[in-house]
């Protein structure tokens, strides 16, 4: 018998690399030597004194219970310590704080809490494409704004002024951004806060990679009165490794994480306490540790461009986060022709920019996240099939 999906996800497809990844899983199984540039998911492990606290407090018998769902007061103290030290943001631990199972459920929490039928939400294009299935799935509209990279892949606040903004309740920006590595300026984060409060609009960053290739380290909550209104999502998952480990945090006014909260309290019932008490360690980690990261990204980057110098891409040196940014030669009909071509002639798997939307289609994207000799093959595999063709 067949049952009707619901309305709201008619126009919400499966995630891209969900699908394109079963499509991999069926080549290795025909005898495919797949190399996987395409997914951000670090391959590096979390510094080992934090794996030896997820270990010790998994052995005590009173760590396995329900947890709260604001999550520990020793975690929500330490993402507060640690925004001080590497922002400079002073923030309430008590109530300014709400760590999540991954920053990727913030997204939803904060579409779920505030938005409705008929109310518009700001998505870049390029962007990450969970932005717009959470707001489909909250039954408001996304409305898509378009990066450049002559603006730097920054908006156009001014343009968006001209073009209207009836109807528009919630933002989405994301720096330094993904996929185009590019960073904000302060100048910028001023000037989006100004934004938001001119026209009502509650502005959301996402800000995963700031410490990825990144000397700045940058909060859209330096900015004065930013919490009157934005909100900021945050992650372990690329800035120690732990993306598999789920523990993320979202940053806002305290009556803001209030309203959040019934939501969330809905979908969830607490994160694993010896998890919490990791990250914790993890939060604590000083500078070094990114110094000795970005170290190892760095050398992976080198290897990165070679392959983009070997597509004949055009890409931007400093730009920064865990992928290359890249745009596409004209030779090619998009992106999607262009990393069809490397995956069944060369067994190597590239992102193409199009699933970030129309902005990206001739741009492709290769992940940090393998070791120098998987981008060694790569290239030879590549060159192969190039000299080949």
């Amino acid at each position: 018998m067949q049952i009707a999906v619901a309305k709201r996800l008619e126009q919400t497809e499966e995630y891209y690399f969900s699908k394109k990844l079963r499509e991999i899983e069926s080549l290795r199984k025909a005898g495919k030597d797949i190399i996987n540039l395409a997914i951000g998911s670090p391959d590096l492990p979390p510094h080992p004194t934090v794996v030896e606290e997820l270990v010790k407090h998994s052995a005590f018998h009173n760590t396995h219970g329900y947890q709260s769902y604001k999550g520990s007061p020793i975690l929500r103290e330490a993402i507060a310590q640690w925004y001080q030290r590497f922002y400079d943001v002073k923030l309430d631990s008590a109530t300014e704080v709400l760590p999540l199972m991954g920053s990727k459920e913030g997204i939803m929490h904060i579409c779920m809490t505030y938005l409705q039928a008929g109310d518009k939400v700001l998505i870049p294009n390029p962007g990450y494409p969970s932005y717009a299935s959470a707001v489909r799935l909250s039954e408001a509209t996304a409305v898509p704004y378009t990066l450049s990279e002559s603006n730097n892949w920054l908006p156009d606040l001014q343009a968006l002024e001209k073009d209207g903004l009836q109807g528009v309740k919630m933002m989405w920006i994301n720096y330094p951004h993904m996929p185009t590595g590019a960073k904000a300026t302060r100048a910028f984060f001023k000037d989006i806060i100004a934004f938001g409060k001119k026209h009502n609009i509650l502005i959301c960053h996402d800000n995963p990679y700031s410490f990825i290739l990144n000397d700045e380290p940058m909060s859209i909550m330096h900015i004065d009165g930013a919490k009157d209104i934005a909100i900021e999502l945050n992650s372990l998952s690329k800035s120690v490794n732990m993306a598999g480990w789920r523990v993320g945090m979202l940053i806002a006014e305290g009556q803001r994480i209030d309203e959040i909260l019934r939501f969330k309290s809905n979908m969830d019932s607490g994160m694993f306490f010896p998890v919490q008490a990791a990250a914790v360690k993890a939060l604590s980690l000083d500078q070094s540790w990114y110094d000795e990261l970005n170290a190892t990204y760095r050398k992976r980057r080198e290897k990165v461009f070679a392959i983009m110098d070997l597509l004949e891409c055009s890409y931007q040196k400093d730009q920064v986060g865990l992928f290359v940014w890249a745009k596409v030669p004209d030779k090619h009909k998009d992106s999607y022709q262009l990393t069809d071509n490397i995956l069944y002639g060369a067994n190597v798997f590239i992102t193409p920019g199009g699933i970030f939307g129309k902005a990206g289609s001739q741009y492709i994207r290769i992940s940090l996240c393998a070791t120098a000799e998987t981008f060694d093959l790569a290239i030879e595999r590549i060159q192969s099939l190039l000299k080949n063709s």
